[in-house]
């Protein structure tokens, strides 16, 4: 069992009392079931979820990547994943609202920590994290990456499709990505244009949501702007999204400027006129169901946050990505 050799003298409440335990990301007994924790103490795992690399009966691990020198404006998201583990920390006690489920009843997730490299070797890093991430594939399980600027979602798909084959992608995000390249720079901007290249997601079922600024090569894929998804809603978006996806593999990546500035100004590269939180929240809902089989949010940049906004709209989105997972399961407890 994941943790049990910590568990011998730690009281393990029946209840949702937050003051009846504490360091869950160490001393909790098993990998399922919501336990809550003080919010304002203890280790600062993603949702309280045990910090461990054993990943034997796991069926989602939840790894940070701490990667920002791709990106084209401010740094600052290598502190990502810590924020978003730290916000996390405040949605811990209960399920996610909106779902009529609580993920960790039908799926055993850990924190696996953060994958690691070495940033003095640049153009190593790609294939170090592709074999991070295929270790755990390998064994299993699938991953909910933290990043990171969005570069990162690059070796994760590499790692993906190594497994899955072709995915399609649906990525929210107010940049396409897909701008041409030589396909040996490391990016934030061009990487789904090597993805394409590389046959490692199929544009003809491959989505992006929330665009707002010009690229007119697409690569193939289906683009939606912020404007329609405000004038058409959330319905409309998610039945285009399926329509678009089927039942194809797929991978969520979100890229938190996705969201308008206001809800989410912490970030590298913001742009006025995004999503807001509560219609996104609304969107994903309309995903469960849906084949997902990896999924990513990235470019939370804690340095230019305000009292957390954009590390908790990343925490509780990375939740929602947890519960459509999950949707496809039924409960083991």
């Amino acid at each position: 069992m994941i943790g049990e050799e910590n568990m011998s003298d730690v009281k393990q409440p029946s209840s949702l009392d937050e003051y009846s335990c504490g360091d869950l990301a160490y001393t909790r007994s098993t990998p399922y079931e919501t336990i809550a924790e003080s919010s304002y103490a203890g280790a600062l795992s993603f949702m309280r979820r045990t910090f461990t690399k054993n990943l034997q009966g796991v069926d989602v691990a939840v790894c940070g990547i701490p990667f920002d020198t791709s990106v084209s404006n401010r740094p600052g998201c290598r502190f990502g994943p810590r924020a978003i583990r730290q916000a996390s920390s405040i949605l811990a006690w209960d399920h996610a609202w909106g779902w009529s489920f609580d993920p960790f009843d039908r799926l055993a997730v850990i924190d696996y920590g953060d994958f690691i490299f070495d940033p003095g070797y640049p153009m190593s890093v790609p294939e170090e994290l592709e074999q991070q991430a295929s270790l755990i594939l390998d064994k299993g399980a699938t991953t909910l990456m933290l990043g990171g600027d969005h570069f990162c979602t690059y070796p994760m798909l590499k790692a993906h499709a190594k497994k899955h084959g072709p995915l399609s992608l649906i990525q929210f995000d107010a940049h396409s990505d897909t701008w041409t390249d030589n396909s040996t720079r490391i990016d934030h901007g061009t990487m789904f244009y090597r993805a394409v290249k590389d046959g490692l997601i199929n544009p003809d079922t491959s989505i992006q949501l929330g665009i707002r600024t010009n690229n007119a090569n697409t690569q193939g894929l289906t683009t939606i702007t912020a404007d329609w998804i405000r004038n058409n809603g959330s319905k409309a978006t998610i039945e285009r999204i399926l329509q678009v996806t089927g039942k194809s593999a797929s991978y969520i990546s979100f890229d938190i400027d996705c969201l308008d500035p206001a809800f989410a100004p912490g970030t590298g590269t913001p742009v006025i006129g995004g999503l807001n939180t509560g219609q996104t929240r609304e969107i994903l809902r309309g995903l469960a169901g849906i084949n997902l089989k990896g999924m990513d949010v990235v470019e939370v940049s804690p340095p230019y946050d305000h009292a957390e906004i954009t590390a908790l709209a990343g925490a509780t989105l990375a939740l929602d990505l947890l519960c459509i997972y999950a949707s496809q399961f039924k409960p083991k407890t």
